[in-house]
């Protein structure tokens, strides 16, 4: 609009002293009037240039990503994992100044709730993504059922493996859809059975579409409690032998805090479930807890013996109560 007044005021004056005839200047005036659409589309083509040049560089990024290490020539198969872990001295780190995980030991058994507990930074994400393979470990091993994981088929190893992550991920469909991904050649009577044991099929029923509702980009269309209960329930219907929880609790508000624990307790016996628990109240539950501090495990044993034993847990514990 600037250029536009600039161009009448100039010509303006260009016809005023004589310079311009009106006939030229009602060309000039056409002219402009005519440039302002292409220039408009223009302005237009070069944003969206600009989001196509982002996107494009996502697109590149995910291309240039590390390939996953193929499975050896001499893998084992395990199609029936019980669900057996054990860490044998891991050692891990990001980079080469900061270890994350130093001779880091421990057993988790099938059956067993273990939780994880500890300050933040001190490794406990890193031990939970070591099991199914995200990373590899640089020191020592992991094995289940007896089993060095870097020797298993990952087919195997991650098809007996569930995770509720903390913030679910959700894909923009149904939430039929969405549930089926925990097992994909699962029926829709399969599908409505895991979603009431997750306590979910309640809240799915009472909307006008059911479980034809879409969702929305990452279940923008749901409550974090009905995501969650999604995220349960499609872990019900993986049926897996190995459980990971990120503090599936923590940012729910009471009702669908009580609503989601009913359904973990359905789930977790007779699997082998690693919670990371940032909020002690959490894990109550928890057969085993292991208090983990500078990538290692400080103390281990049940809620009551670490109490008793008024050491680093005891500590966290009063500091979170209040007392």
């Amino acid at each position: 609009m600037i250029a536009v007044c600039a161009v009448i005021a100039f010509t303006a004056r260009e016809v005023a002293v004589g310079h311009l005839t009106p006939a030229t200047a009602w060309i000039f005036w056409t002219a402009t009037s005519l440039l302002i659409n292409p220039m408009n589309r223009f302005s237009i083509f070069f944003a969206d240039f600009a989001r196509a040049f982002v996107g494009a560089s996502r697109v590149f990024d995910m291309l240039d990503l590390d390939t996953e290490v193929d499975v050896p020539s001499d893998a084992i198969p395990m199609p029936n994992i019980v669900g057996d872990i054990r860490f044998h001295a891991v050692g891990f780190s990001y980079d080469d100044e900061h270890p994350v995980l130093t001779r880091f030991s421990a057993e988790m058994l099938h059956g067993e709730v273990v939780a994880l507990v500890g300050p933040s930074g001190a490794g406990k994400s890193t031990i939970v993504n070591l099991v199914p393979r995200f990373y590899d470990t640089q020191a020592g091993s992991i094995t289940v059922d007896g089993v060095d994981i870097a020797r298993m088929r990952l087919d195997d190893l991650r098809g007996a493996i569930a995770i509720v992550p903390q913030e679910t991920l959700l894909f923009n469909g149904t939430i039929l859809e969405n549930i089926r991904y925990g097992r994909l050649e699962a029926t829709d009577e399969e599908v409505y059975a895991a979603a009431h044991e997750a306590n979910a099929d309640e809240f799915v029923r009472a909307l006008p579409e059911g479980y034809a509702t879409m969702v929305g980009e990452r279940g923008i269309r749901l409550s974090g409690g009905q995501r969650q209960r999604i995220a349960i329930a499609r872990a019900i219907l993986r049926d897996p032998r190995i459980l990971i929880l990120d503090e599936a609790t923590s940012a729910l508000d009471s009702h669908s805090e009580v609503l989601i624990e009913e359904a973990l307790d359905r789930l977790l016996p007779g699997r082998t479930t690693l919670i990371i628990a940032h909020r002690l109240s959490t894990i109550r539950r928890a057969t085993k807890i292991l208090y983990i501090e500078g990538g290692m495990v400080r103390e281990s044993g049940t809620h009551e013996s670490l109490i008793a034993g008024n050491g680093a847990y005891a500590g966290l514990h009063a500091t979170q109560f209040g007392r």
